[in-house]
């Protein structure tokens, strides 16, 4: 064993502190009435969320590569102070500047997540290489959770937003990241060379863990493409309904004659408590779901029954109970996108090499999270919030029929350019080997 880490349980101890404080960025809508109130648009306060999940996706995959050379603790420290440098940037102006809290919490925090957020599934996999679901959705849970406890925090169990304004909350919310991620980071290192678990023989089965896959061979593969689709549209779906909790359901609430104060309790209520809980549930239920089930039919799986969750949240989002219902079942299935697509890119492209494969699988995560949050509150300034659930309900079910046609990749059909043809000649052998 290493020199800190002698107990592997150590490892998911560091990567629950460090992904709570990633996991900030579903805190997000929680901001979104008081810069409204400030000035804001709808459309604005997306912006600055979908800028921080493309810059989070883009920065992981620069991180993805310089993994093996600068080290996994050196890395999730170098995100922890990024994060937490953002979040004080934000706060400049009185938290309230589009432009300075776009640079500070889109870009800048951004930045900081994506620095970070490879290495604890990267280190958990080598760890738990018996348990890849179980030790992802672990791994994950806490980016889940850690929506629920800062929304709470600055909200109902703080007051923070109400007693130090949005400028102290930024600040001591960036300070608070830097610190647990710094003792989170204790724990990130690699087993020794050769380390496996006591009676754990690794599969030989290519496509199955055993062939590791160079980046370059994993982009040449359809597999990376069906695989990418899916996770764009399901976890942008997702990423909608976080952006649009505090704002669509209050419209419809007050419609149905509530008044504007109790409608935004339900609401905030709703997107605190029972997407974020359901979020991080979902992200262990999934993960150990999928060790039994199989990551493939579990991605098919999550993605179709979410196309039904998103359609059935359009009636359900006028109601409170029905509203807490729908926000937990999109919560669930949206948190199983996080244990499943780092599996399932360790499964089809091989176990040692996730930590630099699996950033460019989520680079989907930023392509959805540009879309479609976008899409939500441009349609929401219009009026028409329906539809853009409705888009995303469609989407979700293409994506499950993506997933299906994915079989184990070769290194033969890696090293030739991609046909429909040979795609479908291929799927046609492995359906019947």
């Amino acid at each position: 064993m290493t020199q800190r880490v002698r107990n592997r349980g150590f490892v998911i101890l560091g990567a629950v502190l460090i992904q709570l404080c990633l996991g900030a960025i579903y805190a997000w809508s929680v901001f979104t009435p008081a810069l409204k109130d400030s000035g804001w648009s709808k459309t604005q306060t997306q912006i600055v969320f979908s800028v921080g999940l493309a810059t989070f996706a883009l920065v992981m995959v620069l991180a993805g590569r310089r993994l093996p050379t600068v080290g996994p603790r050196k890395l999730a420290v170098a995100g922890g102070l990024t994060l937490g440098v953002g979040y004080a940037v934000a706060a400049i102006g009185g938290g309230t500047n589009f432009w300075i809290v776009l640079i500070g919490v889109g870009l800048i925090g951004g930045a900081g997540i994506g620095l970070a957020y490879v290495v604890p599934i990267a280190v958990g996999m080598r760890w738990y290489p018996d348990h890849k679901g179980m030790i992802t959705g672990a791994a994950v849970a806490g980016f889940g959770f850690g929506a629920l406890f800062w929304v709470q925090i600055a909200d109902s169990w703080g007051n923070l937003i109400d007693n130090v304004g949005l400028d102290g909350t930024f600040l001591i919310y960036g300070i608070t990241f830097a610190v647990l991620v710094l003792v989170g980071s204790i724990w990130m290192e690699m087993p020794p060379q050769g380390w496996l678990p006591e009676g754990f023989t690794p599969p030989k089965v290519t496509g199955a863990g055993g062939d590791n896959f160079l980046s370059r061979e994993m982009l040449r593969t359809p597999q990376f493409y069906l695989i990418f689709l899916t996770f764009a549209v399901s976890a942008g779906a997702g990423l909608m309904a976080i952006g649009l909790m505090k704002l669509w359901p209050v419209e419809a609430l007050v419609d149905g004659g509530m008044l504007e104060a109790e409608a935004d309790d339900i609401a905030g209520l709703a997107m605190a408590v029972f997407f974020s809980l359901a979020n991080g549930i979902g992200r262990i239920t999934w993960g150990l779901m999928s060790d039994r089930l199989g990551r493939k039919r579990s991605v098919v799986v999550m993605a179709a029954s979410q196309a039904v969750f998103l359609l059935a949240f359009i009636p359900m989002a006028g109601s409170e109970y029905t509203l807490y219902l729908a926000a937990a079942l999109i919560g669930f299935n949206f948190g199983g996108n996080f244990a499943l697509f780092p599996a399932l890119t360790a499964d089809e492209f091989g176990d040692s090499a996730v930590g630099q494969n699996y950033p460019w699988v989520f680079l989907a995560y930023g392509a959805g999270g540009i879309i479609f949050p976008i899409l939500g509150g441009a349609l929401g300034d219009l009026g028409n919030f329906p539809l853009a659930f409705a888009i995303c309900a469609g989407a979700c079910a293409v994506g499950a029929v993506a997933t299906a046609l994915v079989y184990p990749p070769s290194r033969e059909e890696a090293g030739k350019p991609f046909t429909m043809q040979g795609f479908l000649h291929n799927a046609h052998l492995t359906d019947h080997a």
